[in-house]
């Protein structure tokens, strides 16, 4: 056997007869390093830009949402393929892993370049349309510019990412986006200022970022060391492959959707209050967002594992791994929280740089309630990455949506009328028991469902 398919071989075998325990960390570490970076490169990205003025900050806080649009395309396949993917390996189905992973490649990719056609042709009204006004309308079309240039191998970067990891070469996909990361903190200042472009100097800086992520991501194909062959005459558009990804991948698309409208309404409700209510909230949100970082990329890690094996029929290892993933959640979730709760208040002072005290104590209530109610959080993204793993898209779906969708939504309505500013400061941590709620139910029927497929596979293999 040669030295590629060695390594084919060997990650198969860690997938499928590893310590489970180890190799949910092995996946999950590297994918959690990855998420970090991640919102590192966008607090760098951010602080270089509002060096430039407060017009340049609005601008790219405007594209935002274009860039949030491109990510989600990305992740909805990416999402879908990668599960699907995982199972068709651990099934031993090359055939069927190639034709996946081409097809769900090539589409994102002519995606993203229409994105990017479309775009370029609206030129000012596209920015206009996402909220630039006379101030900023200018650099948001230089900033917009390169970014729907590089729309192609954002969404392609996420699509080589997610099905990367699902089979079983995480710490690859987290040196390919990783590396795009770390080298756009060194970009900005070099285009932004040495250069002197500017708004287009971060949006190139962003652009050659993302491509450079992208490569990486690809030579792993080119080079064939992956399970997986990626080439142009493997896409095939199967009707039952096609619907698998996009049931899966929508727990992901809703997940993100469900953010953009709940981010909408809490600005929206804290404006009404205050600046310092509104501020208040975007702080609490920076802050907040490394915690559930460290949340989702465990479980992100966690995910292909179930599926490869759910796929193998290897049950056993599907319960232990879901038993295992849960317990490490729960523990993980108490300690974050301690962690968050005893540093909040200088990492408040941080971005409360103004040092206006409500923006302060609004921060440390939401803070304080999201972290002590944090562990039911985790025990929720362990379940959901479970159910996107094995294909079961429906509890996925409800779980994925939960927090931040169906359960925090009635909590913005209800608690800043029954207890005004402080109500919408505790409206997330409310949505997340409610959503513990919902996942209990589910999390039963999770090992009711293993149950139930090894009893049906032991029966099948007896006759």
């Amino acid at each position: 056997m040669s030295q590629k398919g060695n390594r084919r071989a060997e990650r198969s075998e860690m997938m499928l007869n590893g310590n489970i325990k180890r190799v949910i960390l092995a996946m999950a570490i590297p994918t959690i390093a990855a998420q970090l970076v991640s919102v590192f490169y966008n607090l760098v990205d951010t602080y270089f830009v509002s060096t430039i003025g407060t017009s340049a900050t609005a601008a790219v806080g405007v594209n935002h949402s274009l860039e949030r649009t491109i990510t989600m395309i990305g992740s909805f396949i990416g999402t879908g393929a990668g599960s699907l993917l995982a199972r068709s390996l651990g099934q031993m189905d090359k055939e069927k892993a190639d034709r996946v992973l081409s097809t769900a490649v090539f589409t994102g990719m002519g995606a993203g370049l229409l994105i990017s056609l479309g775009g370029l042709a609206m030129g000012e009204n596209l920015v206009r349309s996402l909220g630039a006004n006379d101030d900023c309308v200018i650099y948001a079309m230089q900033y917009a510019r390169y970014v729907l240039i590089a729309a192609p191998f954002m969404i392609g970067s996420l699509i080589l990412n997610s099905c990367l990891k699902s089979e079983g070469s995480a710490t690859i996909a987290m040196i390919g986006i990783t590396f795009g990361s770390v080298l756009n903190c060194f970009l900005d200042p070099l285009f932004i200022r040495t250069f002197g472009l500017g708004v287009t100097g971060a949006s190139i800086a962003t652009a050659v970022s993302k491509t450079v992520s992208f490569s990486i991501l690809l030579y792993m194909y080119v080079s064939k060391k992956s399970a997986a062959a990626l080439a142009l005459r493997k896409v095939r558009y199967v009707w039952a492959e096609i619907f698998d990804i996009s049931k899966i991948g929508s727990t992901a698309l809703f997940r993100t959707l469900c953010m953009l409208i709940g981010n909408i309404i809490i600005n929206r409700t804290a404006g009404a209050y205050s600046t310092s209510a509104l501020a208040a909230m975007s702080v609490t949100s920076r802050i907040m967002e490394f915690p559930f970082h460290i949340v989702l990329g465990f479980g992100m890690g966690y995910q292909p594992v179930a599926g490869y094996n759910w796929g193998a029929r290897q049950y056993s290892r599907v319960r232990e791994g879901l038993r295992y993933a849960t317990v490490v959640s729960i523990i993980g979730g108490i300690g974050l929280a301690a962690f968050f709760i005893l540093l909040r208040n200088p990492l408040i002072t941080v971005f409360n740089r103004s040092a206006d005290p409500e923006v302060a104590r609004l921060c440390s209530l939401a803070i304080t309630l999201q972290c002590l109610v944090l562990p039911a959080h985790t025990f929720v993204s362990a379940n959901n990455m479970f159910y996107a793993g094995i294909g079961k898209a429906l509890p996925a779906l409800a779980l994925s949506i939960a927090r931040q969708g169906y359960t925090l939504y009635p909590m913005l309505f209800v608690l800043p009328r029954l207890f005004g500013v402080d109500g919408l400061a505790a409206a997330q941590a409310a949505a997340d028991l409610l959503s513990l709620v919902v996942s209990i139910p589910l999390a039963i029927h999770a090992h009711a469902l293993i149950n139930a497929a090894e009893k049906a596979y032991e029966a099948e293999t007896a006759r």
